[in-house]
């Protein structure tokens, strides 16, 4: 198990790695400042979908 240190970390440099420097500063900078309840943005969230159909959807392709 990873220390909390070591979470941030890595979080920070995935996020700098798809969103570049720039934006992951503005985004640890977003979510400090927001009351965002991460619970309860996930059960507003539609029922999970397979990991076929959520593959399926990102590619374009149709599943019928």
């Amino acid at each position: 198990m990873m220390t909390d240190t070591e979470i941030r970390s890595r979080g920070v440099q995935v996020l700098a790695q798809y969103l570049g420097n720039v934006e992951a500063e503005r985004f640890v900078a977003l979510i400090q400042r927001d009351l965002f309840d991460y619970t309860e943005w996930r059960q507003s969230l539609p029922e999970e979908e397979s990991l076929e159909a959520l593959n399926a959807k990102i590619n374009g392709v149709r599943l019928d």
